[in-house]
Order: structure tokens, then sequence, then C-alpha cells
């Protein structure tokens, strides 16, 4: 086998590994729930759930609410990534701004916002902007405080280097200060998505409004175990298509490495 053959196989091997994990861990959860050792009215056999997914898309109309919940993320992802980033900039550009908000952004990223929709449904309405909004305002903290560290961390060297080419403040943001805080503030951005996710798919939930967090809560109502964790499947599929969407995005900025 050549060498570019061997580096060939030697990348694919990671994913492999994962879903040859993934069937394990299902076989071994159909194993226990078939013997009793797991109850079967918690969690249903895996076989169940597969074989549940022909009828909750054909029945349940899933790839509406699919699309549905993708786009309250998309908004969510957009406005959370443009207005945390400038808000990270303008606190580590106007110390005293720092020095004012840096604690309450920190409390707010462990406070359980989700418990304010109600407040959310009075400003907005039982719509899909309660929703939105619910996932923008609890994933914002996550990313001004890490692109506050991502610009804050950035080697003196760097900036060194910068003044002595007489570069302007401006100048000096785009070409130094932005491009090596880019890893960290991809760091927040997905922990952001993580919770803009978590936020959304759970009001929708609470509200009985929207995507697939209303199908759940429709399924689980009916104790329709199966199909309920299908749709979590379908959830799921969301977070890994945004994943995979900000990780191509990260290349994008980032060529060299």
């Amino acid at each position: 086998m050549s060498a570019a053959a061997a580096r060939r196989s030697g990348s694919y091997m990671p994913q492999v590994v994962g879903l040859g994990s993934l069937v394990v861990f299902f076989l071994v959860m159909e194993v226990l729930v078939q013997t009793g050792l797991v109850n079967r009215f918690i969690v249903p056999p895996p076989s169940e759930i597969l074989g549940s997914f022909g009828r909750v898309i054909i029945e349940e109309h899933v790839f509406s609410r699919f699309v549905q919940t993708l786009i309250e993320c998309l908004t969510a992802g957009v406005m959370l990534t443009v207005f945390g980033v400038a808000g990270g900039v303008l606190m580590n550009r106007f110390k005293l701004l720092q020095q004012a908000c840096e604690t309450w952004v920190a409390a707010m990223a462990s406070a359980p916002i989700v418990l304010m929709y109600p407040l959310f449904m009075v400003i907005f309405g039982r719509s899909a902007w309660t929703i939105i909004m619910m996932g923008f305002v609890s994933a914002l903290p996550p990313v001004i405080l890490k692109t506050i560290e991502g610009i804050s961390g950035t080697r003196k060297v760097l900036i060194n280097v910068g003044r002595s080419f007489n570069l302007t403040p401006s100048q000096q943001f785009w070409k130094i200060l932005f491009p090596a805080a880019l890893p960290t503030i991809f760091v927040g951005i997905r922990l952001g998505l993580i919770f803009a996710l978590i936020n959304i798919v759970g009001v929708e939930f609470l509200i009985n409004y929207g995507g697939l967090g209303q199908l759940i809560n429709d399924l689980s109502e009916r104790y329709d175990l199966a199909g309920t964790y299908a749709a979590i499947c379908f959830v799921i599929l969301v977070s890994v298509l945004f994943f995979m969407a900000l990780e191509k995005v990260e290349r994008w900025l980032r060529p060299v490495d």
C-alpha cells in the first residue's frame, strides 16, 4: 500500500470507529431492553425506534418541522454571531464597559433563562420569534466572553509587530487581533449554538409551537415512546448539520490550518 493510500485509509478510521461504536451501543441497548434489564416503557428497543422513522416522517410531517427548527436555529445563530462578537469586541475595546458588564454576562451564562419564556411570550407573542429570541439571549454570553478572551489573549509580539509597521487601530484589529482570536471565537460560537439549540427545542416543547420540539411534545403526550426517540434523533441531526457547517466556515476563514 502506498503512503497516499495509507493516509486516505487512516483519515477514514475515526468515522469507522465512531460508526462502529454507535452500532455496538445500539446492539447492547437492544439486548438490555429485550432481556428486561432496561424497562421498555422508559427506553424502547432501538429496533422499534428505527421502525418508527418511516411512520414519523410520513404521518407527522417531520421534514417541515425539521426545516422550521433549522431556520430558527440558523436565525438565532446568525444573530448571536453578529451581536456576540460585536459585543465582545466593544467590551474589550472599552475597558470600563468590560469591568462593568463582564460579571453580569458571566452570571447570565449560568442563569436558567429558559424559565423566562412567559416574559418573551408577552413581548413577542406565541410565535417563532419567541423561540428565536430565547435561543439568541441564552446563547449570547459564551460568544461575548470567548471573544473577549480571544482578543485579550493575542500574543504581545504580534501586537508589537503591528505597531512597528505603524498600523492604524482598524488595521491592527483586522490583520492581527481578529485572526489571532478566531479559534477562541469559534469555540464560543460552538458553545452558543449548543445553548441555542437546547433552548429552541425546549421552548418549542414548552409552548407547544414550532418544529421538532412541538413534535416531541405531541408524541410524548400520546405515549409514543419510539416516535419520541425518533424525533429526538432529528434534533441531533440539526446539531450535526450546524457543527459541520461551522467547521467548514472556520476552515474557510483559516485556510492556513
